[in-house]
């Protein structure tokens, strides 16, 4: 059996959030999970919806992997990702670095993951690896899937080896800090700048600002667009606050941020900020209970009111948007 030792199998709310606390805990930088979401630029808004899906999906953070890459950037932190197309090297590879003491990020399929408990296709999910025996893997996933879990070697090759969607090939990663604690001062600002240009200039129309108001117009069609509203509805009212977003679609995590932000730099706009994003996290949660009703009753009228708050997020998210742009 091999495992690293000093690991935190703290479970945070969300996946890769999770995964990279663990990383940089065991490196001595404890930082909050809003501190890892925000300064990893990780908010951002698509509408997703495809001929091969059976559902429209709401998204509320930037693609996998890319708040890790952010996140590593803006902190100075050496980022080391393996790739392979042989399950066989894909296990020497996270082997090597547990058997050297060091926890592995992975990213994979949940589905496959025996502790899983919604048996949903998701490749984008990221764990920590800290250790395995002849039969097993010791991982931290989130607060909700247990924190600190096993699953069997298979079924952690299965998840690795998976493809589809957002699926990479058997990626793991290491983040090693810098000998010197980044300033947090330092970074807080060009985070919060770029998330908000990104948000506020998209370069398609299901994304950022002007996804939210296509979603405003395209939910009051939902009951239209399955023939099991009454499961597809609640069902994507579910992944809004519950898949690991930290409720309202990841906007208590950038509310929560946006706070500590204001609270170490004393910003107006960093305050004004945060109240807007607490706003619109409210409404976020509204929005999620409608579409759930809706699924429910059969209600169209409550979709209705749904794509009318979500013109008013939009707004919302826009006015915090501009304002942090200007820090």
């Amino acid at each position: 059996m091999a495992t690293v030792r000093g690991i935190d199998v703290r479970g945070t709310q969300h996946c890769e959030t999770t995964a990279l606390g663990v990383l940089l805990r065991q490196q001595g930088l404890d930082l909050s999970e809003p501190m890892l979401f925000g300064l990893g630029s990780g908010l951002s808004f698509v509408y997703w919806d495809s001929k091969n899906m059976g559902f429209p999906f709401l998204g509320g953070r930037v693609k996998p992997f890319e708040l890790t890459r952010n996140l590593a950037d803006g902190l100075g932190l050496e980022l080391v990702v393996q790739e392979t197309t042989s399950p066989r090297r894909a296990w020497e590879n996270v082997a090597a670095r547990i058997d050297a003491g060091r926890p592995v990020g992975l990213q994979l399929d949940s589905y496959y993951l025996d502790y899983f408990s919604s048996k949903v296709h998701f490749a984008g999910h990221v764990v920590a690896l800290y250790g395995y025996d002849d039969t097993d893997a010791y991982l931290v996933d989130t607060e909700q899937q247990g924190g600190a879990v096993t699953t069997s070697l298979a079924s952690l090759a299965e998840a690795r080896a998976a493809r589809g969607p957002m699926a990479a090939k058997h990626r793991s990663f290491t983040l090693t800090a810098p000998p010197e604690p980044p300033s947090l001062h330092d970074r807080i600002v060009p985070a919060v700048t770029a998330c908000a240009e990104a948000f506020l200039n998209p370069p398609i129309a299901n994304l950022g600002q002007r996804g939210i108001d296509k979603a405003g117009k395209l939910v009051r069609t939902w009951l239209r667009r399955t023939e099991r509203p009454d499961r597809d509805l609640p069902q994507a009212a579910l992944l809004m606050e519950r898949a690991g977003t930290g409720g309202a679609l990841f906007r208590n995590l950038y509310r929560d941020f946006l706070a500590e932000c204001a609270e170490l730099l004393g910003s107006e706009r960093l305050r004004t900020g945060h109240r807007l994003y607490a706003e619109a996290a409210t409404l976020w949660t509204e929005v999620a209970e409608l579409i759930t009703k809706a699924g429910v009753s059969g209600d169209a009228q409550c979709l209705e009111q749904a794509g009318s708050l979500l013109h008013d997020i939009a707004r919302v998210e826009r006015e915090a948007m501009q304002t942090l742009s200007r820090l």
